[in-house]
């Protein structure tokens, strides 16, 4: 299990933003996420939208332990001094009913302004209310949900395959979702939405999440950044203590620690790896 990660060096960062963590969703890769946790420390924590999925929780209950361990390890760095702050998302819009509130040490806000250790200003929110399907037609975004979890559901089988078969892990889901036109459109003009309302906020960049598209770029002077999700890519933004922003793919840098022994999970996605040579490392 995840415990596999203790002897991991701790990295400290400034503040960490994470969202579409989906706890309650089977698709959910809540071992990765401890590994994560275990890894880093940071003054700030950011969540950012859809951290619980209530949607498929109110379909049937799925809570397993280690969806505990997340939230006990999030608690855990709040009692040990790191602020957190909750921006909920669409998922878990029950939260919203209730900005200013603290619960356990962490904040609740609908959006936020955090400003970086170079003074840049940042307007951190989910996304979902630049999402048209979302905000208008609320049984055609559950329907695409549905959907989604047909297309993670088969990610399962394929990636039993390709284990089979020695393959490294790949997501359909992920792939479907770039190919085809009209997504590849909507994250086109969701970032550009995101990066216009950033502007109106007079702020130097904007943090979201919502369309699990992990990505630090430029817009018209304004800095976009998507933090992904941990259904999919398991990906998530850092800044550091000067005020660079990083985005980190959990699992390429697990995969390219050979001398760190490897959770469970990434050991099933990647058949062998423990067994290569330092030196052949990516």
């Amino acid at each position: 299990m995840s415990d596999e990660l203790e002897s991991c060096d701790i990295r400290k960062v400034r503040t960490i933003f994470l969202s579409d963590i989906h706890l309650g969703s089977k698709a959910s890769k809540v071992d990765f996420l401890l590994d994560f946790l275990r890894c880093h420390e940071a003054e700030t924590i950011f969540l950012v939208g859809d951290i619980v999925d209530g949607w498929r929780l109110k379909r049937s209950w799925y809570w397993p332990q280690n969806c505990n361990d997340v939230v006990q390890k999030l608690l855990r760095k709040g009692r040990k001094g790191a602020r957190i702050v909750y921006v909920p998302g669409n998922h878990d819009d029950f939260l919203r009913e209730f900005p200013g509130i603290h619960f356990g040490g962490i904040e609740v806000a609908r959006n936020v302004v955090h400003e970086a250790a170079d003074g840049r200003r940042y307007l951190v929110l989910h996304g979902d209310e630049f999402d048209v399907v979302v905000r208008n037609a609320r049984f055609i975004a559950h329907l695409g949900d549905w959907a989604y979890d047909a297309a993670i559901a088969l990610n399962v089988w394929i990636a039993r395959v390709r284990r089979v078969l020695g393959l490294p892990y790949w997501s359909f889901s992920a792939w479907a979702k770039r190919q085809v036109k009209r997504a590849v459109n909507f994250i086109g003009e969701f970032q550009r939405v995101v990066a216009d309302e950033a502007r109106r906020h007079d702020v130097d960049g904007v943090v979201c999440g919502h369309i699990h598209h992990a990505v630090i770029e430029e817009i018209d002077g304004v800095t976009y950044i998507n933090t992904g999700d941990w259904v999919e890519s398991c990906t998530a933004v850092v800044e550091h203590f000067d005020g660079t922003m990083e985005l980190i793919r959990w699992q390429d840098t697990i995969a390219s620690m050979p001398s760190m022994p490897l959770p469970v999970p990434m050991k099933r996605l990647l058949p062998g790896r423990e067994k290569q040579p330092a030196s052949a490392a990516a």
